[in-house]
């Protein structure tokens, strides 16, 4: 068991704050998957701790028309879903441990409350963005800065259907980090081409799309 008794009691308190559902989407197989089982049984656990969550399980191989609608390239994936069923580009690539159990939780209060948390003058500036932005946050389960540039990517993406955000475990997908040089983290990649090192403040993220985008 992943969760103990304490963090069980913690968590359902928190997820109290939900007000509509959240289906959690999870691709995996049994053979050849680092962390698929242990990521697929911290799922189980999560879910039975508010009846507002749910579960889907896809395997990667099988499973072709949802890995292709969703785009998933690599696993364990995790993707999270408001009630509307509306993807808002929030993924998770690799176990979300450690300090990423956190971006878990606050993600998915947030899109059970269509909240992403934005201010009205950053908000604006969100809504201006009109092409594909893909965002990549490469982090490890110890790092304790992550959680804060994967949230500010998902509520990126919460915040324009233009925009993706993955977590991405550095050290899960190594090929992956040695591609970007990922050196330390949290480090994000946008569209592949330019990167942002550190947990950087919303505007920073912004100024960088921009930048990317011009």
């Amino acid at each position: 068991m992943f969760l103990k008794d304490d963090d069980q009691k913690l968590i359902r308190k928190e997820l109290e704050a939900m007000t509509a559902k959240v289906k959690i989407l999870h691709f995996t197989q049994s053979i050849e998957c680092s962390y698929c089982r242990e990521t697929r049984q911290l799922l189980e656990e999560l879910v039975l701790l508010s009846d507002k969550l749910s579960l889907e399980v896809y395997n990667f191989q099988l499973d072709r028309n949802e890995v292709s609608k969703y785009k998933i390239d690599k696993i364990p994936a995790t993707i999270l879903l408001p009630e509307s069923g509306i993807d808002p580009g929030v993924r998770f690539f690799g176990i979300p441990s450690g300090y990423e159990f956190i971006s878990v939780i606050e993600d998915i209060i947030d899109l059970s409350n269509s909240n992403h948390g934005f201010s009205d003058d950053i908000l604006a500036e969100i809504k201006k963005i009109h092409r594909p932005v893909h965002i990549e946050v490469y982090v490890t389960p110890t790092c304790p800065y992550c959680p804060s540039a994967v949230r500010t990517a998902h509520r990126l993406a919460m915040a324009n259907p233009n925009i993706t955000g993955d977590m991405i475990e550095a050290t899960e997908f190594p090929h992956l980090a040695q591609k970007y040089s990922v050196r330390g983290v949290p480090k994000s990649i946008i569209n592949e081409t330019s990167s942002l090192e550190g947990a950087v403040p919303e505007q920073k993220f912004l100024d960088k799309i921009a930048e990317v985008l011009a």
